[in-house]
């Protein structure tokens, strides 16, 4: 590639508090983004923290200041210092994205030759500081929208002090208003935004890469490992919070019981994990089984133990709007889907014919739809293989990947 040529070797500076490695816990879309990036002849700093966003506990075992990565040529990571305590209580976790807020800006100051900067919300507060960063260097902002915080936050009542309500929503439209361009990851959330004065409104929907999942694996090592060889699997990967309604998972698991090949593997941490532990305990619930977080590079042992897999959010209106990452990599595996969400992610699953739609909420319902597909297996083979056949063409990862290079080219070449 000719150095004139305007959509070639730039720089660009990601700021995103949960940015995660294929071998850390968490959400990889941004790592995989960055390394088509960087295949393409770009340079990726990105500015995150040192503590894990899903398990709250630092990387190192220290916070310091500044630490430096260079996990492969052309992507550079800066961890800033981040308030440790994110899974405390809410407070604490304001505290955290502050902390990471200020940090983040007086690190970035000192990245040099970036041709356009790129935020990321949730957590929001991170995008005052592409938008500051953007203003002083001079260069383009691309305003990424993964979550409708803070309404995802008022709706749940997690949110409640009504001067950080108001806040957050003058953050929120500022941030709509004075980006040069907006990208959603759903198609659900575009509304919301137009109404808060968002505009040039882009669609990279979540993704998977499908490469990463081999439906026809088993999982024999997971299984032999946690005694799982003659279950019924039901797996839910992820956040253990507030909003996940994994307490409808356990009341699911009682109504199971008398049926004790049907096991339900819970992976991942949050604030909520060890409450649903010990609720689970008190309810003498053996059929459960609490896995810490696994690395993304290793979820594919993991997934492919599963029999069919959970997606469940609380039955709260706002969450209609979603594309939860999991249900792709669920899809990819080529697993069935149990989906408790409504909405836009309903359609997805429906349309592919991946699985079955159960109403948020409802034990009984959920419990109805386990033990239908643990009586009808082949059809859940077949649910499986036409999720992972509908992620392939419609959800690839690689293809998400140039449409937001693009947008960052084009972003450029427009300054």
């Amino acid at each position: 590639m000719k150095p004139s040529d305007q959509r070639s070797g730039k720089h660009i500076l990601l700021i995103h508090q949960a940015f995660a490695l294929l071998n850390e816990p968490g959400g990889t879309r941004h790592y995989e983004m960055a390394r088509s990036f960087i295949q393409h002849g770009h340079r990726v700093t990105v500015i995150t923290s040192p503590v894990s966003y899903l398990t709250g506990k630092a990387y190192q075992g220290k916070v310091r200041w500044l630490s430096h990565e260079e996990p492969e040529p052309g992507l550079r990571i800066l961890r800033a210092y981040t308030y440790p305590a994110l899974h405390r209580s809410f407070f604490h976790r304001l505290l955290s994205f502050f902390s990471f807020m200020f940090s983040s800006f007086f690190i970035g100051l000192g990245v040099k030759n970036v041709d356009v900067i790129w935020g990321t919300s949730p957590p929001i507060f991170q995008g005052w500081t592409a938008w500051f960063l953007a203003r002083v260097k001079r260069v383009k902002f691309l305003f990424e929208i993964r979550d409708l915080w803070p309404a995802f936050a008022i709706a749940m009542n997690v949110l409640k002090n009504p001067f950080l309500i108001r806040l957050s929503n003058w953050l929120e439209r500022f941030l709509y208003r004075h980006a040069d361009l907006l990208v959603v990851n759903s198609p659900g959330f575009i509304s919301h935004i137009e109404k808060r004065g968002g505009k040039n409104i882009n669609l990279v929907t979540n993704g998977v890469d499908p490469d990463m999942f081999d439906p026809e694996d088993k999982g024999i090592e997971f299984r032999q490992e946690h005694g799982l060889q003659n279950a019924y699997m039901l797996l839910y990967a992820g956040a253990h919070g507030v909003s996940n309604d994994l307490e409808v998972v356990l009341q699911t698991a009682a109504i199971t019981a008398s049926n004790p090949g049907i096991v339900y593997v819970l992976v991942g941490d949050g604030k909520e994990k060890a409450n649903l532990q010990n609720t689970a305990r008190e309810m003498g619930l053996d059929n459960v089984l609490f896995v810490p977080p696994v690395p993304k590079d290793k979820m594919s042992g993991v997934m492919a133990a599963a029999d069919a897999c959970i997606a469940i959010l609380k039955p709260v209106d706002m969450y209609k709007t979603t594309y939860p990452n999991k249900v792709f990599d669920y899809m990819a595996a080529g697993r069935p889907v149990l989906c408790a969400i409504d909405g836009v992610i309903r359609e997805v699953v429906e349309t592919a014919g991946a699985g079955i739609y159960v109403q948020p909420g409802d034990a009984q319902a959920l419990a109805h739809a386990v033990i239908y597909l643990s009586n009808h297996q082949p059809e859940g083979y077949q649910m499986g293989m036409n999720g992972r056949e509908y992620v392939i063409e419609h959800f690839n990862r690689s293809k998400n990947a140039v449409e937001m290079e693009n947008l960052l080219l084009d972003l450029v070449k427009g300054s």
